[in-house]
């Protein structure tokens, strides 16, 4: 069983219920006589906390274990400053879906008591890293626990590009874009453009085009370990744009090379000891419920 002393809070802004469960949670914890330690966003807006705070980044160097306090694209933020510091990140869900923030408020004192009473379950997931190269030096970079998107921006031409995996060349496309996903990203935005569900627990890349010029373009799934590059053609007329699951952005421009592979550091995300993965998907994403329960 592991130690929980040093918790921190992250809580997603512009939210009163964010904000009420957080002071909830504050109030909780101290009861337990941990180690409470906000990030400096969420503490601004709390006066009079009395608490320790944090930038997101010395979260991870502080503390045992992280909570936030939101939906998915809150977790998704926190998980791309933390993953480095190989912290356990807990989720209460404050959001639309929740297929990351496991928590529901109405069960935060008692669900989060079993996880500092040592009863949890630990799901590593990877993250992907991103190097954009233009004329062979770095102009970007960036991290993804989703996807991946090369996508034309605010036009609304296509985009052409060639496809490399381990230096093979696969294929050259015209489409409105390309999604690189990890298996914890195969339920967002490329399982709207028709990729695959991954398990969480797969070592694997699915790549998705959206919306290909040529109808037999289809999802492929490759290895984990595999090195993608993505070479928008010289011949473009648009400046399309890379972006880390929807929220950081660069701009490309013609001729630039982009390169997706796995990151060494994996994310720790915490689930209750009931955690049921296809649970999740089929509450969140309406499948039908077994037979046996139609009759009862």
């Amino acid at each position: 069983m592991e130690q929980f002393r040093n918790i921190g809070i992250i809580g997603r802004l512009g939210s009163i219920q964010v904000l009420n469960t957080v002071h909830r949670l504050k109030k909780f914890l101290l009861t337990r006589h941990l180690c409470v330690i906000l990030e400096d966003n969420i503490a601004e807006i709390l006066p009079g906390h009395g608490l320790q705070t944090s930038s997101r980044k010395m979260l991870g160097e502080v503390c045992d274990m992280v909570i936030v306090v939101g939906g998915d694209g809150s977790l998704l933020d926190a998980a791309r400053a933390l993953v480095q510091h190989n912290v356990p990140v807990l989720g209460i869900n404050r959001g639309s879906l929740g297929f990351l923030t496991d928590i529901l408020p109405n069960d935060l004192e008692v669900e989060v008591a079993k996880v500092l009473d040592g009863y949890y379950l630990v799901g590593n997931r990877f993250l992907l890293q991103v190097e954009v190269c233009r004329y062979g030096e770095a102009i970007g970079h960036g991290d993804a626990l989703n996807d991946v998107v090369l996508h034309p921006g605010k036009s609304t031409r296509m985009i052409e590009f060639e496809l490399y995996i381990d230096e093979q060349f696969v294929c050259s496309q015209k489409a409105d874009g390309l999604i690189v996903a990890t298996p914890t990203g195969s339920t967002a935005y490329a399982l709207s453009a028709g990729g695959p569900i991954m398990h969480p627990k797969l070592d694997a890349i699915v790549i998705v085009p959206m919306y290909p010029h040529m109808l037999s373009s289809r999802p492929i799934v490759v290895d984990g370990n595999s090195e993608l590059k993505i070479v928008v053609s010289k011949d473009m007329h648009i400046y399309p744009q890379t972006s880390c699951d929807g929220q950081n952005h660069f701009s490309c421009a013609p001729g630039d090379t982009i390169t997706v592979s796995k990151k060494a550091q994996q994310l720790q995300l915490i689930h209750p000891l009931d955690h049921n993965y296809y649970e999740v998907c089929r509450t969140k994403l309406g499948w039908g419920s077994s037979l046996e329960s139609k009759c009862d």
